[in-house]
């Protein structure tokens, strides 16, 4: 049986779009073994696998960090000289000292092209090319490709349904909300947000779950939560792949461009995004996602950011302050 080894460290919305792709690959694939090479936190995305996948979660703030740490995962605990296929989908720094050591060994080594030039273009403050660029899943895909793996797009969603804390009524309306991301270009403003949590916890038979991780963002949501009725922390006694089977019951999920729009993409859950200082133009929509659900304006500006981690140089998120309330209601709710 022929070995491959996938590489993707960081970050979660970037490794949960590999998800669709080593699916898909599993799959068509079956004689083949495969290693998803990550990080720990990762591992609930690759429990629901085909069984010719396995899961290696790197420790790159402890036994696997910096350079003696990278070779001791290389040649003591992943055991590199086993693979006959190395899939690059980060091309940073580790994975390339990964890969290089498995291209000295003769192994079939290729790596993700990003296209930074097109995505420089798009975001560009001048002179805009304002074209659709290829996406993670399609850049993830032609990897494989050129390993001799080309795949067809057939993942469906994954079913975490042993991991439910709770179960829905058949009367209810169960609505997501990821009101955080890691950069201010990607954050609807909050006060704003709050007059979309007023509207839905005022309706009938409906139940409003926040999700948010850090301190901050759980102090933020306990205040919401004692603020609004029907609306409660997204608490899980699974981690993640509990809050994968919450997300997997909600009949719609609102995220901002940030990893919570991936992971409900993965269970097969609408998602309704904000997108600010970022565009889906960059490829980053999460699986199956609809364009027509991603809420935006258009701004001879925007996209500024692959990423949003740029300031915004007008210096007054018009891209998110701009948006009212009412039209994220009314994507959510509006076709009632």
């Amino acid at each position: 049986m022929k070995k491959l080894l996938v590489i993707r460290f960081s970050a979660l919305g970037d490794i949960a779009m590999t998800v669709p792709v080593v699916y898909d690959l599993a799959t068509q694939y079956p004689d083949l073994e495969i290693t998803m090479l990550s990080r720990p936190m990762a591992k609930p995305l690759f429990e629901l696998m085909p069984q010719n996948v396995h899961f290696f979660g790197a420790d790159l703030e402890g036994r696997h960090k910096g350079f003696f740490g990278l070779n001791r995962l290389i040649t003591n605990d992943l055991h590199y000289e086993n693979f006959d296929y190395v899939a690059d989908f980060h091309d940073v720094l580790r994975s390339i000292i990964v890969r290089l050591n498995c291209r000295m060994l003769g192994q079939k080594v290729v790596k993700i092209d990003k296209g930074r030039k097109g995505k420089k273009a798009l975001t560009r403050q001048k002179n805009k090319v304002f074209v659709q660029q290829a996406t993670s899943f399609e850049r993830y895909a032609k990897v494989l490709e050129q390993l001799s793996f080309p795949i067809k797009p057939q993942f469906t969603k994954l079913d975490y349904s042993d991991f439910c804390g709770t179960q829905k009524a058949t009367n209810e309306t169960w609505i997501g909300i990821a009101p955080f991301a890691k950069h201010p270009a990607k954050v609807y403003p909050m006060e704003k947000l709050e007059e979309v949590i007023k509207a839905l916890s005022e309706r009938e038979n409906t139940s409003v779950f926040l999700f948010g991780g850090g301190e901050d963002e759980k102090r933020k949501i306990a205040e919401l939560c004692a603020k609004y009725p029907n609306v409660q922390p997204a608490k899980s006694l699974h981690g993640l792949a509990g809050e994968l089977a919450l997300m997997g019951q909600l009949d719609m999920m609102l995220s901002m461009d940030s990893a919570n729009m991936h992971l409900a993409s993965l269970v097969g859950t609408r998602v309704v995004s904000i997108w600010g200082g970022t565009h889906p133009y960059a490829g980053f929509l999460g699986w199956n996602q609809k364009p027509a659900d991603c809420v935006q304006l258009d701004l001879p500006c925007r996209p500024c950011s692959v990423y949003g981690n740029k300031p915004c140089f007008r210096g007054d998120y018009a891209c998110l302050n701009g948006i009212a309330p009412s039209q994220i209601i009314k994507k959510l709710v509006g076709h009632e």
